[in-house]
């Protein structure tokens, strides 16, 4: 890896994390928009995403991570409620309802939020360090 590359192989890291934090928090809004919704094309009720995350690491040594792939949350059941009135009720009154945790989602929302912006951060870092390197250059 040349001096140039090792240069901006930050601000590409950086980069590579804001891309995968970005793709997680539209997941996250999409199971909030579903966190409610009974019955879906597919049938059945609305069922929780999930990214799932892989590291990059490029020829010359790069890092990073991308969102790989974003699948359905297997592992967690359907809440089944009792509501006769409801449209997807059953013939026992029973509705099953998304798999989604509110809670849990809008906790994962933050913590989207604060790794986005820690690679903001870095990027800003970086414009900041080669703006003042630009700056002694030109003295």
């Amino acid at each position: 890896m040349n001096g140039i590359d090792r240069f901006f192989q930050s601000l590409r890291t950086a980069s590579s994390g804001l891309a995968a934090e970005r793709v997680r928090m539209n997941v996250i809004s999409e199971n909030l928009a579903g966190a409610q919704v009974t019955s879906t094309p597919e049938g059945g009720p609305y069922r929780r995403k999930v990214v799932v995350f892989e590291p990059l690491t490029g020829p010359n040594g790069g890092r990073g991570v991308r969102a790989a792939r974003i699948e359905s949350d297997n592992n967690s059941q359907f809440i089944e409620i009792y509501e006769p009135g409801h449209p997807d009720a059953d013939e026992n009154g029973r509705v099953l309802m998304p798999n989604v945790n509110t809670l849990r989602e809008m906790a994962d929302m933050i913590t989207a939020m604060r790794a986005y912006e820690a690679n903001l951060n870095v990027q800003e870092g970086f414009v900041r360090s080669a703006t003042r390197a630009l700056d002694i250059a030109r003295r």
